[in-house]
């Protein structure tokens, strides 16, 4: 096999045998785009649940903050692919010591396409990859604009916690059409009185990381009456790969 160095999205350089044939995936969006690409995933952390069918044979590495690096090893992958936001700075510097690792920056839907992208010409996938991107761009711009009002999209209770601004959430909102309230960045905590101060029109309560349900919306809207309180899809609005296809107008 041939070695090739590549620069991921965080603008280090990665030398990898090309193509790979042994990947650990640490994202649950990236694993879900390699193996819909055909790409030879052997490692997933346990939150890499999607394609349904194809991933309960592959082992589970551990958490997206927690590596099993006993397993990984095992696993003798030739390349590793992680996150910037999702995977742990101490983990993955303890990774690259041994493996090659790519890592992805992702902030916009522009930066997904781009990360699919790449990850494609890497793994010598290019054509089934140009498809899928394809497909998630019209997709998601048949959505844009199509919402309205100014929101707040919770992600945890007890605390409160929303996402902010520097966010790849914030980022699909705006595409979407809304206006996100929160202006801290990344994913600040929030008291009662602070949504009450915001006054939103809309609380959208994501179904991940947190797990709501309907019954944190009627106990949400006995709190804040003048605000409509929905439960969105967390995977289609936080996942940045191939689950973006799933968008409909």
């Amino acid at each position: 096999m041939i070695a090739k160095t590549y620069t991921d999205q965080m603008g280090r350089e990665v030398t990898i045998a090309s193509p790979p044939r042994r990947i650990v995936s640490l994202v649950p969006s990236q694993t879900e785009f390699l193996i819909d690409i055909g790409a030879p995933v052997v490692g997933r952390t346990k939150f890499c649940i999607h394609p349904k069918d194809q991933i309960k044979d592959i082992p589970i590495i551990g958490g997206t903050k927690n590596f099993r690096f006993d397993k990984i090893r095992e696993l003798q992958p030739d390349l590793i692919i992680g996150n910037k936001e999702e995977n742990y700075k101490w983990g993955i510097e303890k990774l690259e010591k041994e493996f090659p690792v790519w890592m992805s920056d992702i902030y916009t839907l522009e930066d997904s396409f781009e990360m699919m992208s790449e990850l494609g010409q890497l793994c010598n996938l290019s054509a089934r990859t140009k498809e899928i991107i394809q497909a998630c761009q019209a997709a998601t711009e048949s959505v844009r604009g199509t919402k309205s009002g100014n929101v707040i999209y919770l992600i945890w209770k007890d605390p409160w916690m929303a996402a902010g601004k520097n966010t790849f959430i914030d980022h699909l909102l705006n595409h979407l059409g809304y206006e996100n309230l929160i202006n801290e960045e990344r994913y600040p905590e929030l008291t009662d009185e602070k949504i009450s101060e915001l006054n939103p029109d809309k609380i959208l309560f994501s179904s991940e990381p947190f797990p709501f349900k309907e019954e944190h919306l009627l106990e949400a809207s006995a709190f804040y009456p003048n605000a409509e309180c929905t439960l969105v899809d967390g995977e289609l609005h936080s996942w940045y790969g191939s689950r973006l296809r799933k968008w409909k107008s």
